[in-house]
């Protein structure tokens, strides 16, 4: 079998799959019209984001059998029309989780105790104690919309906390010892940190909107490692002025490209203006699952998977 590689991932990958008897090309650099024209010659590709698989590229894709995705989600892909024409869609949630898991509870802690903007005062020579208090996670209640492997892994990570953690999720029977399955009512009677763990579906896109902030009892933290575009960012920065959202850790954005390679553009859209200079927002760039472990892990998943499939 044929794979063609269209991103650069850890060296692992494709050593392993060279001794698994693969055949393995790479390009990392042709548009996408052109990977079109050639991927009828190939039965898998392997890629991370580089663009969307759609209908026009799967009908192309004649020999496939197979499309790996170096990571948690499969939103770029038409994962429908690539299932009714029996290609098997990959992913390696499992080797990002961990990842994912210490950066939201690093941007928690780094929001409750001021540590951003502490840094920053400091280095201007400025030594603001009082202003720099903070305040502390144990007896707190946390929520985890979406307990899959992400919020699984977050929930494992509180364990160190004497907080009661809850999760919703629209599957049933997910809860386990780290985190009690409970209605959305309930969700939203008792937290006061919201952790976002959805993948990006028709149901999440834009669920963080006004009415869904306005439904809880508390005024709350807000963590989103997950989609930028599960949350509509006008109504997030109103909840940040009102004080209905009391802080907020953003790794992504609704503004990301497909890619998730890049956002910026020439006009910067006002909402992001506001989380730039506002001191209770923590913004980091799409990174939560993107450390020298993950890269590994991530490409590892892919491998086992391949193997226990095809050879």
């Amino acid at each position: 079998m044929k794979i063609l590689h269209l991103d650069t991932n850890h060296e692992l990958l494709i050593n392993q799959l060279s001794n698994l008897g693969f055949t393995n090309h790479e390009d990392y650099t042709s548009s996408k019209n052109d990977i079109e024209a050639k991927i009828k010659d190939y039965d898998g590709i392997v890629l991370r984001s580089r663009f969307s698989i759609d209908k026009q590229f799967l009908n192309a894709a004649t020999n496939l059998k197979f499309i790996g995705r170096v990571g948690a989600g499969l939103e770029n892909i038409d994962c429908a029309y690539a299932e009714q024409k029996g290609i098997t869609l990959i992913a390696a949630p499992e080797g990002n989780r961990n990842a994912v898991g210490e950066h939201a509870l690093g941007m928690l802690l780094s929001l409750f105790n001021k540590l951003n903007k502490a840094d920053q005062e400091v280095r201007n020579g400025k030594w603001q104690r009082e202003a720099n208090r903070g305040i502390e996670l144990d007896g707190r209640t946390v929520g985890l919309i979406g307990y899959g492997n992400m919020g699984k892994a977050f929930a494992k990570k509180l364990r160190g906390f004497d907080v009661e953690v809850l999760c919703y999720d629209i599957k049933e029977g997910v809860g386990d010892a780290n985190a009690k399955q409970v209605t959305l009512k309930e969700f939203q009677e008792k937290v006061e940190v919201v952790s976002l763990h959805t993948p990006q579906t028709a149901l999440t896109l834009n669920m963080m909107d006004a009415t869904f902030i306005n439904q809880f009892k508390n005024s709350f933290w807000f963590i989103n490692t997950a989609r930028g575009k599960s949350v509509v960012t006008q109504d997030l920065v109103s909840a940040l002025k009102s004080g209905k959202i009391l802080g907020a850790g953003l790794d992504v954005l609704e503004y990301e490209k497909a890619s998730f390679e890049d956002m910026f553009t020439s006009i910067m859209p006002e909402p992001f203006q506001y989380l730039i200079a506002a001191q209770n927002v923590l913004l980091t760039p799409h990174v939560a699952g993107w450390t020298m472990e993950s890269k590994e892990k991530l490409a590892q998943t892919i491998v086992d998977k391949i193997k226990a499939k095809f050879c």
